[in-house]
């Protein structure tokens, strides 16, 4: 299995985004889509992944703790990402009904069963991107004895895949609060996804907080979706 470019530029399709990153995310980045509760989180690191193998024919799979695969389908063609087009390119792997199997005598295994089925399709669909919906889900279930530790180990464990990893990050309503496991820190990337009201309207922005070997800004861009996401800059 060939490693990627790291030299190579992940584009977002977000439009006014990627020129804000000089072409895109670094390839083999480990990127936080952080936000509070409807800020669309799931729906970009998902457009993402649909975009590049719709565009570029890059592979993609997505894990979702939480949310059905069925309901993820319909929200995402809801949206107008014909799920038709790219099925043979993403792969969407839907854990919910595992974790909702397992007892507290069976968390001990989680990490062990979750990097299973991580590594049986990379190793046999070859993916270029992995979008992981939730890490706190995901680290609950885990039941880290040592937070730090463990999460540093499992963001070196991810690094080895090779892969452009979108980790879905919930954070409290209008903060940006990382835990003291260092998520934050160990993260090349930060995407911080924020709703504010303004009158009698709640408006979406976003901001790159942080993305490693970039020089960009860190504006909060306000953040719109008609058929396509766009930055609107001032």
């Amino acid at each position: 299995m060939s490693k990627l470019d790291t030299n190579e530029r992940i584009k977002t399709y977000v439009e006014g985004l990627d020129e804000c990153l000089q072409g895109g995310i670094p390839s083999n980045s480990i990127v936080l889509l952080a936000g509070s509760p409807g800020t669309m989180k799931s729906s970009l690191g998902f457009y993402i992944l649909y975009h590049n193998a719709l565009e570029n024919g890059k592979k993609g799979v997505y894990i979702s703790l939480e949310e059905r695969r069925e309901s993820l389908i319909k929200n995402m063609q809801g949206l107008g990402m014909d799920w038709d087009k790219v099925s043979k390119r993403l792969s969407i792997l839907d854990l919910g009904l595992i974790r909702s199997r397992m007892t507290e005598l069976d968390k001990s295994a989680w990490m062990e069963v979750f990097k299973m089925y991580v590594k049986n399709l990379r190793k046999n669909l070859e993916n270029d991107f992995l979008v992981i919906d939730s890490l706190p889900v995901m680290e609950t279930m885990a039941d880290f004895k040592e937070p730090r530790k463990e999460l540093f180990q499992f963001f070196d464990w991810l690094r080895n895949l090779d892969v452009t990893t979108f980790l879905i990050h919930e954070l409290p309503i209008n903060e940006i609060k990382f835990t003291d496991a260092g998520e934050g820190f160990l993260s090349d990337g930060i995407f911080h996804l924020e709703l504010r009201r303004e009158g009698n309207n709640v408006n979406l922005f976003l901001s790159a907080l942080k993305l490693r070997k970039t020089d960009h800004p860190r504006d909060y861009f306000p953040l719109i979706y008609d058929g396509a996401f766009e930055i609107v800059k001032g």
